[in-house]
């Protein structure tokens, strides 16, 4: 690999959407043009962001460029994770096998239920009365 090698892949997560690029470098992670961990706010949810990078063994290996928008910080969290274990798997294939045991190669794809006309919500009713 020589030094300009880039890879890109998109992570998507509830109504988040992360572009994220990969860069070889010394594992620094950029959100949104701000440092991974003060963007992220919580160190639970900037784990989230690291994890593909560690299950692959190239936390140190490469440089995080990512731009999320949209839901919140979790489901912006969980959107970058996705989208990193996407551009490792374009990096290289033998990465697959322990980015598919830990579970970073699915999309998860639950989102809200939309509001239902005639009811309160997606599923809650107005009160019943009999009389």
């Amino acid at each position: 690999m020589n030094d300009t090698m880039r890879f890109y892949a998109t992570g998507r997560r509830k109504q988040s959407i992360a572009r994220v690029w990969l860069m070889n470098g010394e594992g620094k992670i950029t959100i949104n043009k701000r440092d991974g961990e003060s963007y992220l706010a919580r160190p639970t949810v900037f784990k989230v962001v690291e994890q593909p990078l560690q299950a692959a063994g190239a936390r140190e290996e490469f440089d995080v460029w990512a731009t999320a928008k949209g839901g919140g910080l979790s489901g912006q969290a969980a959107a970058i994770r996705l989208g990193i274990a996407r551009a490792l798997l374009r990096v290289s294939e033998e990465h697959r096998d322990s980015l598919k045991a830990g579970g970073y190669l699915t999309r998860d794809a639950r989102k809200k239920e939309r509001k239902k006309y005639g009811r309160k919500g997606a599923r809650a009713r107005f009160q019943f009365s009999k009389r």
